[in-house]
């Protein structure tokens, strides 16, 4: 069986970190690199272990055209086509094709139950075969539950698995508690806020399913990569003043809020929308109907969003929940003031002390009256110690101490 390793650059395994310590081996996995704020921050991650001085690799379970890629030299990027290899076992296929054509109909998004059986067995013949020609892995850190899916027969000790998003599993009983068994039970959980722990103990503690530890380990904010790419030259970017948010046009997102908000606000200012998905027809829809079309500007996915963000008047977010909501400690690097409606999630991790009057509650009229006051006045300075708890730095000594 031939493994494909796509190494960017691989650091001395007997390099010392910066902080003085012994320099651990690391290996990040990612279901992919497509553009996407978990794959970004799984980057950001492998990065600042690269930065401390730590042998970080990062590794994708699926191949993409134009895959995210780390910044820092240090970091080596490793890809497995796992479905494409757990088909080829044979039971791997007869698996999927059980799953789903049976398991899928009566349970509903259950297809993982049969895939991720063999692929949990190839990620650990991949996984032996790594530690043969790099050494052993220290820390092994799963991201997003769409990963922890496609190979949840692997267990071992050294994993953590980090949860992005609150826990909302739907279904009868039986099927929240294969579910939790499967995913959760008996291992390292991280949650990237307080909001998503609590969804978190809440939903397992139903199901009856426990985990060995949960514990909250902030998203990490790259900052020096932010300062930099922030002054890149973007020509489309509008001349007057303008709002901005961030997001993949989706429901959860829920642009349609701020779009009617906007419209109630009266404000000048242009509103851009940085991102595409399916709910942009539906989106620029509503904008002719709350005849602001003119005044709404859709830029479409940008692989470098932070130039929109550094030259904004303020940036918004509108979501039905967020895990933790990254777009909001970006927007405040760039320099950017911040409104963000109150969601479940982990928002108030970030928008917390002088900055909870940036928050107002979840409803079109509150967030119009929150941005006609935002854009009072000139553009009012952030304070660098608003994002001391990202610092990438203090994320990664988290990810390294014990569970």
């Amino acid at each position: 069986m031939r493994w494909r390793f796509c190494v960017a650059t691989s650091t001395d395994q007997s390099s010392t970190a910066k902080t003085g310590n012994v320099s651990l081996r690391t290996l990040i996995v990612v279901r992919s690199l497509k553009m996407g704020g978990m794959e970004r921050v799984a980057v950001n991650l492998a990065d600042a272990f690269a930065q401390e001085g730590h042998d970080s690799h990062l590794l994708s379970l699926s191949s993409v055209k134009e895959p995210l890629r780390p910044e820092e030299p240090g970091v080596s990027c490793h890809e497995l086509r796992l479905k494409h290899w757990a088909r080829l076992t044979g039971v791997g296929f007869l698996l999927e094709l059980v799953a789903r054509l049976i398991l899928n109909p009566l349970l509903k998004r259950a297809l993982f139950l049969g895939t991720g059986i063999m692929g949990g067995v190839v990620f650990r013949l991949w996984l032996k075969r790594f530690e043969a020609r790099h050494g052993r892995v220290d820390r092994l850190i799963f991201r997003g539950v769409g990963t922890f899916e496609l190979v949840w027969s692997f267990r071992d000790s050294r994993a953590c698995y980090v949860l992005e998003n609150i826990l909302q599993e739907g279904g009868p009983h039986w099927r929240r508690w294969l579910v939790g068994r499967c995913l959760y039970h008996q291992r390292h959980l991280v949650a990237v806020s307080n909001g998503v722990k609590d969804s978190v103990m809440q939903q397992l503690s139903a199901w009856e399913t426990t985990p060995a530890s949960l514990r909250v380990i902030v998203n990490p904010c790259p900052f020096a990569s932010i300062h930099r790419q922030m002054l890149e030259d973007e020509p489309d970017l509008p001349t007057e003043p303008y709002i901005v948010t961030v997001a993949r046009l989706v429901p959860a997102k829920d642009q349609a809020l701020l779009l009617r908000a906007y419209a109630r606000s009266g404000i000048s200012e242009k509103v851009v929308l940085v991102g595409d998905g399916k709910e942009r027809p539906r989106l620029e829809s509503l904008a002719d109907e709350l005849g602001i079309r003119e005044r709404v500007v859709f830029a479409g996915q940008r692989s470098n969003p932070y130039p929109w963000m550094q030259h904004a008047r303020l940036f918004v977010l509108s979501s039905h929940f967020e895990g933790m909501g990254i777009v909001l400690f970006e927007a405040l690097a760039c320099g950017t003031p911040v409104l963000s409606v109150d969601c479940p999630g982990g928002i108030r991790e970030i928008l917390k002390g002088e900055l909870e009057s940036c928050v107002v509650p979840h409803s079109e009229e509150a967030l119009a009256e929150g941005m006609r006051a935002a854009v009072k006045g000139p553009k009012p300075p952030v304070k660098s110690e608003w994002l001391d708890d990202f610092q990438p730095d203090r994320v990664v000594s988290r990810f390294l101490k014990p569970a």
